[in-house]
């Protein structure tokens, strides 16, 4: 029987590498929209962080998102991330 190959991403954050269903996936679209992808299959720029409160705080004060998708992430983002984590 095959086994089934698990994907892997690295969080932009920690650098730690995780499964994809432990990450969140976080988009600049070709529009420049910045938009949070909890499909994982969205058209564009992507970056994955951990579904952690710390990562997240950790990624707002290192501007960790911003450098990976090369713009500014408005406050909003953070906002709708911090949702999906504590929902």
């Amino acid at each position: 029987m095959k086994v089934k190959k698990i994907p892997m991403r690295t969080c932009v954050v920690s650098g730690e590498k995780c499964e994809k269903k432990d990450l969140l996936r976080i988009v600049k679209t070709p529009l420049g929209e910045i938009l949070v992808d909890e499909t994982g299959k969205k058209n564009g720029r992507g970056a994955y962080i951990k579904k952690d409160m710390q990562i997240l705080e950790k990624a707002q004060k290192s501007k960790a998102l911003d450098r990976k998708l090369e713009c500014t992430v408005p406050e909003e983002v953070y906002k709708q991330i911090e949702k999906v984590i504590m929902p």
